[in-house]
């Protein structure tokens, strides 16, 4: 791709991501303003839509104790390193 064509292509995809994030709040506004009319309910119907807003429980390992608790040695067997590509635009 020609510079040109480069600089419109980063400046189109910056101008998406200013969208998302402003679209993301405006969800995350109207999330909140419906978990506010459900107060301590779990389960909304309001025409053909049912929302649900539920506590959900789950068990996850506590990484930071595990460290803290074992040596470094005693880890290392259960250690796997991963390798990524991170993208980033600044």
């Amino acid at each position: 791709m020609m510079n040109k064509e480069m600089i419109a292509k980063i400046t189109e995809l910056k101008e998406l991501e200013r969208m998302a994030e402003e679209l993301a709040g405006e969800i995350e506004s109207i999330k909140d303003e419906i978990k506010a009319e459900m107060g301590s309910a779990e389960v909304l119907t309001a025409g053909p839509f049912k929302v649900t807003w539920k506590n959900v429980t789950s068990s996850r390992l506590d990484t930071a104790a595990v460290k803290k608790a074992f040596a470094p040695e005693v880890l290392a067997p259960f250690i796997k390193a991963s390798t990524v590509r991170r993208f980033s635009v600044a």
